[in-house]
């Protein structure tokens, strides 16, 4: 920890937060294995986001800078330490919550890899802050620096579960299916809309540079599942993503299988990362109370 804090004090950090390497699958998919390269820094980041400081952090991952948050308030800390909490009266209104705030995590955990991989005409869809929040779990669009249109659209897919292969049946390959046949198209748009005013562009423009993410040739879908460590092989691999191929008509590059892969007990080990971030929100609320 006192090096870690070392780090923290004087600056940038050594390593990424996360890391994600090329992995083999099948002739269908290309996979992704996520993992992580230093756990203090990954935790500072996810309580940036938790803050409601989404954008900052992005500036942070690509510098390299110090990890240290734009000034808050008491109020801020305080909604960001409940999000990281277990609540409920009863067993199942608990199991609930957990499973919400490890949504959140592994959410965070998703656009902190996406942002490392970003250039800066790429533009991601921020971590939902509510954990209620319904809708899509992350969009990145990559826009032409020069025409200012969409050169390609990655629609997301984050599941933090125990059980990877149903989850990716029955939730994951329903939403991109209907993704892929445009039934999302309203929510797409917006969302892409949303995300192309940042290039500079407005109103109507932004609508017009938009028009390519309704087509499949601009387009990758990207399912990323915590998986445990039995699924570390192509063919542990090729069993959890059967079935990606019902996405006809786009190339293996445009099917993303990435897995995350958690040795021993999945919500042990959000958990542990959960009290991570607390001790990041104390620290960072700590340090500005001392400079106030």
């Amino acid at each position: 920890f006192k090096q870690a804090f070392l780090f923290f004090c004087l600056g940038g950090w050594d390593m990424p937060s996360m890391s994600s390497q090329i992995v083999d699958v099948d002739d269908n998919v290309t996979g992704h294995l996520w993992s992580v390269g230093n756990i203090s820094e990954l935790a500072q980041i996810i309580a940036l986001i938790a803050l409601g400081q989404a954008e900052h952090a992005a500036e942070i991952i690509h510098e390299l800078g110090p990890v240290i948050p734009v000034h808050s308030i008491s109020e801020f800390y305080n909604e960001a330490r409940e999000q990281l909490e277990i609540r409920g009266t009863t067993d199942k209104k608990r199991e609930v919550s957990r499973y919400h705030r490890d949504g959140f995590l592994f959410e965070c955990i998703s656009w902190i890899v996406s942002q490392q991989e970003a250039d800066e005409n790429t533009y991601l869809k921020d971590p939902h802050i509510s954990s209620t929040t319904q809708g899509l779990d992350g969009l990145i669009i990559q826009m032409d620096p020069i025409e200012k249109v969409i050169l390609h659209t990655t629609i997301c897919e984050d599941k933090c579960t125990e059980n990877p292969r149903d989850k990716f049946r029955d939730q994951v390959m329903q939403a991109f299916t209907e993704h892929h046949q445009n039934k999302r198209g309203r929510d797409l748009l917006a969302n892409a809309v949303n995300l192309i005013k940042q290039s500079g562009l407005k109103g109507t423009a932004a609508n017009l540079a938009a028009e390519k993410v309704y087509d499949k040739t601009y387009r990758t879908y990207r399912a990323a599942l915590t998986v445990n460590s039995d699924i570390c092989g192509a063919e542990e691999r090729q069993k959890l993503f059967k079935g990606y191929d019902g996405l006809t008509d786009i190339l293996k590059s445009q099917r993303i299988g990435a897995t995350f892969i958690v040795t021993g007990n999945l919500r042990d080990w959000f958990q542990e990362l959960a009290e991570h971030v607390i001790h990041a929100l104390n620290e960072f609320e700590e340090r500005e109370a001392a400079h106030v």
